[in-house]
């Protein structure tokens, strides 16, 4: 089967084919490390699991309890660089807002979802699309996406965002708003962690003005073979921080001790990465971990994942000096965001990468 540029995997799923075809087959080395993820996180309560962090402690007066809390996260940012968020503040109601409203855009038909596509040939790379090929074995994934940019709002390009359902701009805007404060608690805690001024690490991405909220929600279809495809290829992010909500069904997985990990679904919590950013910042005292999704032939997946990035160009990315020292060199050459990202893209093959 040929594969047109513009196939959505969505209509894959929907065709009736038994076997995927061969451009979504991952590499013969790779294949052995792919799981049945339904069966596996239903099976295994064995091996390690990334920590659950309860936030509601973060804002306490008492600082002692502030101190377990932060000391909590900090250590799951440096053993991990993955965690699920309890009690962080964001209301039940809201964020079945956001997933109502994204689920229901998905649920259109394919040519109602293309009103709202992207053009990443012509650099548009904001909106409704299925991924390109970004490695040099030239693999597709197996998801459909939409991607736009949420936060600050006078950098927001309403003309891309679903005006179905009615309550998408809303709900979105409402949590983006509310991530963002999120951003400045966690980056906060961070901050002192290295034993820098609590606001450091917010300056270093770009402070109240220039750090940007970029929305992807990944929508990843029913494979009819998912022993030999992935959603997203294994990738780390590039973000400072990276906030994920999903819809109850397991698919991603960590690389850790030497070995691909299944995160657990963990009721009413967002997932937190550690992004590039910080751990560069942080000159690897902070994780930024190689992470991966699965898919299934049971259920649809989908993922909101919220990326808070500092400006492309404005920014040198570096290691902090208070993180380095003649034991501890800097182990991340000075650059900018811009040229972090085109260095991972060159890496693979040149391909504009969203994730």
């Amino acid at each position: 089967m040929v594969i047109a540029t513009n196939t959505r995997v969505e209509s894959l799923s929907k065709s009736g084919i038994h076997q995927i075809p061969k451009e979504y087959i991952r590499p013969q080395d790779e294949l052995s490390t792919i799981t049945n993820i339904l069966h596996e996180i239903n099976n295994d309560d064995k091996g390690p699991q990334l920590p659950t962090i309860d936030l509601n402690d973060i804002n306490s007066g008492d600082p002692k309890t502030l101190e377990n809390c932060s000391n909590e996260l900090r250590k799951a940012a440096t053993e991990w660089g993955v965690m699920h968020l309890v009690n962080h503040g964001i209301s039940d109601d809201l964020i079945a807002r956001v997933k109502a409203a994204g689920e229901s855009f998905f649920s259109q038909p394919v040519e109602e979802k293309e009103k709202h596509c992207n053009d990443i040939a012509s650099g548009k790379i904001q909106g409704y699309g299925s991924k390109l090929a970004n490695n040099a074995s030239g693999q597709l994934e197996w998801e459909d996406y939409f991607f736009h940019t949420v936060f600050p709002e006078d950098k927001r390009d309403l003309t891309v965002w679903p005006s179905t359902p009615n309550d998408y701009i809303l709900a979105t805007t409402e949590y983006a708003k509310q991530i963002r404060a999120l951003t400045t608690k966690i980056l906060s805690v961070l901050s002192l962690g290295l034993g820098l001024e609590a606001g450091r690490l917010e300056e270093e991405v770009g402070g109240v003005d220039e750090l940007l909220l970029q929305l992807k929600i990944n929508y990843y279809p029913k494979c009819p073979q998912p022993e030999l495809a992935l959603g997203v290829d294994a990738h780390t992010d590039v973000s400072a921080l990276t906030f994920i909500l999903h819809n109850m069904v397991p698919g991603l997985q960590l690389f850790y001790g030497g070995q691909w990990v299944t995160a657990k679904c963990v009721p009413d919590s967002i997932i937190l990465h550690i992004g590039d950013t910080i751990e560069i910042l942080s000159n690897g005292k902070y994780k930024s971990i190689l992470h991966r999704a699965l898919v299934n032939k049971e259920k649809v997946r989908v993922s909101w994942a919220v990326f808070c990035e500092p400006p492309k160009d404005k920014i040198i990315l570096k290691p902090l000096p208070e993180t380095v020292s003649e034991s501890e060199p800097p182990l991340f050459p000075p650059r900018t965001f811009q040229q972090h990202m085109e260095h991972k893209l060159f890496k693979k093959s040149g391909v504009i990468d969203l994730k």
